[in-house]
């Protein structure tokens, strides 16, 4: 048995870690192959060192360009890996761009799918990711789930039960595996704040981050709640050159080393790490975010997470653990963002089968498969 695994950003890394590891241990023949969607130091080869994930067999370089640039070069690069490899299943993982594409280019040389993180829906359209997950999961053969809300949405779409299985989350088995050793992580001393007394940011999506009116009403809100305690805004290269563009950066400031403070508003810095991000966010007393992966991480570490976002596919988080949904609304943002740095309580439990053996289930049922 051969399988080929497709990772190309960073949210793909912690999901299929443990995959990796599982296939190592049985002894499963397994190609790995990155596509180069994100490419730099600290949004994709840190993350593979940290966790431990073996150097990819192949990697096809795409790079950036549009989502339809994206698309078409890894359908292009991946098309000879898959004729000269020809694995008895690909695994994709997630719903970025390398997602989708991977699961069309095998799917047209009839290879078979399994789709690691299948059925979630926002049910908007207008996100480049839930038309990625839309096409992955409508020619994907296997579809395994991290909510019950995904069996549910598949069943719908018209997958045949036998096709899905309910298996956990794999993210959140990388999480539990490192949350240990991210405890050794010096950033909070770096960064010169003390634990539950700072807030974390993330921002990404395009409907918040390319449009000026977005991104200034919600970097205003936040701006107020950082006059009450520090945010520290680890910023993605393309929401900080958008910052910029739009004449926000009176909004933020950049870190400096240690010693942030309580006044210093919303302090932004490179990308991080696995570990130290990880490290920030256990000991925050708020997250604001719009990141997916984000939510649930938050959901098991018990962090109260308000998300910039109408909607999530990832319901479980907001029904059985600590997050919120506010939108962009600036007055939303700052009352329950405030309700949080102040001790409002938001006391959640972990989501079912999110117990750190979710990749150990996907390869049983895999081992059957195949």
């Amino acid at each position: 048995m051969k399988i080929l695994s497709i990772v190309g950003a960073r949210p793909n890394f912690m999901k299929i870690a443990p995959l990796c590891d599982q296939f190592r241990t049985r002894g499963i023949s397994h190609v790995l192959v990155h596509t180069g969607q994100h490419y730099d130091h600290k949004m994709s080869k840190l993350f593979f060192e940290e966790l431990g994930i073996p150097r990819p067999d192949r990697d096809l370089g795409v790079g950036s360009g549009t989502q339809a640039e994206q698309t078409a070069e890894i359908m292009r690069r991946l098309e000879p890996v898959l004729l000269e490899e020809r694995p008895d299943l690909m695994i994709v993982v997630g719903d970025v761009t390398s997602t989708m594409a991977a699961t069309i280019t095998a799917a047209k040389l009839g290879i078979s799918v399994a789709h690691v993180e299948s059925g979630l829906r926002s049910f908007d359209r207008t996100m480049p990711e839930e038309i990625n997950r839309l096409l992955t999961d409508s020619i994907a053969d296997w579809h395994f789930t991290t909510e019950e809300s995904a069996n549910e949405n598949l069943r719908r779409e018209g997958v045949d039960s036998e096709r899905i299985f309910f298996v956990g989350n794999t993210m959140i088995d990388s999480l539990l595996k490192h949350v240990d050793r991210a405890d050794a992580s010096p950033i909070l001393v770096t960064l010169g704040v003390t634990a539950k007394h700072y807030g974390v940011v993330t921002l990404h999506r395009p409907s918040n981050v390319d449009s000026a009116e977005n991104l200034a009403a919600i970097l205003s809100a936040l701006h107020e709640i950082a006059r009450e305690m520090p945010l520290v805004f680890p910023v993605h290269p393309r929401t900080r050159k958008r910052i910029t563009e739009f004449g926000l950066d009176h909004l933020v400031r950049e870190g400096s080393g240690s010693g942030i403070g309580s006044d210093s508003g919303i302090v932004i810095t490179e990308p991080l790490g696995y570990l130290d991000f990880l490290k920030l966010t256990r000991e925050a007393k708020v997250v604001f975010t719009d990141s997916g992966g984000i939510q649930e991480e938050t959901t098991v570490l018990g962090v109260p997470c308000v998300t910039l976002r109408e909607n999530t596919e990832r319901p479980v988080t907001v029904t059985c653990g600590t997050n919120i949904l506010v939108g962009m609304d600036p007055e939303k943002i700052l009352s329950e963002g405030r309700k949080r740095i102040n001790g409002h309580s938001c006391e959640g439990s972990v989501p079912p089968l999110w117990d750190g053996k979710a990749a150990e289930r996907i390869v049983d049922v895999i081992e059957r498969l195949v």
